[in-house]
């Protein structure tokens, strides 16, 4: 079992399986997973989920139900904490950290943005959750085979299809029409790459 401390932002939390389990769950408030679903999506152990979720639900972040034997845990969006950790957890865990590190080792890639939905329903816009599929704006000129490779990997920690838009390096400032429009008018994320 792979035990990375976490990351020096957070020193509150004990482990990045700890950050990626609460981010998973804060990071999107309609999803209801079991301990199962949260064990194949985040790659911990089922006992360490089980202890994560006892410890957040204890604290108030997670509320659960049983379904037969089946466990389903959701975020508690009625706890004080909910929308600031939300925030911080997804930041430091969740699809903007996931996306980040696929994207990381890809040659030719000046900046990534995450639009659409996602984008969308993380700044606060209301509308249909949890989102099918996430929407990333690659600028640059990324070699195809090394993004899409990153891409897939990010796909399955994701559960998720991950859609990847490439324009060049200053189409955000420089670019027109329709899509582009579109695009610079609603929410983007932009991802945290080495050169940032």
């Amino acid at each position: 079992m792979d035990r990375q401390p976490a990351p020096t932002l957070l020193p509150i939390l004990r482990s990045q399986q700890q950050g990626e389990i609460l981010a998973l769950l804060l990071g999107d408030p309609d999803l209801e997973l079991s301990l199962t679903e949260i064990a194949a999506r985040t790659g911990a152990p089922h006992p360490s989920v089980f202890r994560e979720i006892q410890r957040a639900e204890q604290a108030g972040l997670v509320t659960s139900r049983k379904v037969g034997n089946t466990r389903l845990v959701r975020a508690n969006t009625a706890s004080p904490y909910y929308s600031g950790l939300a925030e911080i957890l997804t930041r430091a865990f969740g699809v903007p950290a996931v996306l980040a590190e696929a994207l990381r080792d890809v040659n030719g890639v000046a900046a990534a943005y995450i639009y659409g939905s996602w984008a969308a329903r993380h700044e606060g816009q209301p509308g249909q959750r949890p989102v099918g599929d996430i929407d990333v704006l690659i600028l640059g000129e990324p070699h195809r085979d090394q993004l899409y490779a990153a891409l897939s990997t990010a796909e399955e920690r994701l559960a998720r299809p991950v859609q990847a838009t490439i324009r060049d390096r200053d189409w955000l400032e420089s670019g027109s029409g329709a899509f582009h429009d579109t695009i610079t008018s609603r929410p983007l994320v932009r991802l945290a790459l080495p050169d940032d």
